[in-house]
């Protein structure tokens, strides 16, 4: 269940990451809403977590989660570009999560 949570968390990472771009400066009020509690909803459910796996783990996963999804929804809805080194340094971030998922014990 902690694993779920964890990945509930990065994906809200992306969410906000995304919502963030339409907020213009947080003056269209429903993208800035929609950052500000996949913000928080992503926040607190790293910290849930937390309290059953490594801090170093569990904020590298969900950075991670974040770091994948977010570059992946910038080329799939705002066409940024896909270039192959960059789709290699997206698949080595992949590697990094699903290593540290390997070693690290079931929360």
């Amino acid at each position: 269940m902690t694993w779920l949570i964890l990945l509930a968390a990065g994906l809200l990472e992306c969410v906000w990451a995304v919502a963030l771009k339409y907020t213009e400066g947080f003056t269209r009020w429903l993208p800035s809403t929609i950052t500000i509690v996949a913000m928080t909803g992503s926040v607190v459910l790293l910290g849930i977590a937390m309290r059953n796996l490594p801090l170093g783990t569990a904020y590298a996963i969900w950075t991670g989660i974040g770091t994948v999804g977010t570059a992946v929804a910038g080329m799939v809805l705002l066409g940024e570009p896909a270039g192959a080194v960059r789709l290699g340094c997206i698949a080595l971030i992949v590697a990094g999560i699903v290593g540290l998922k390997m070693v690290t014990p079931a929360g």
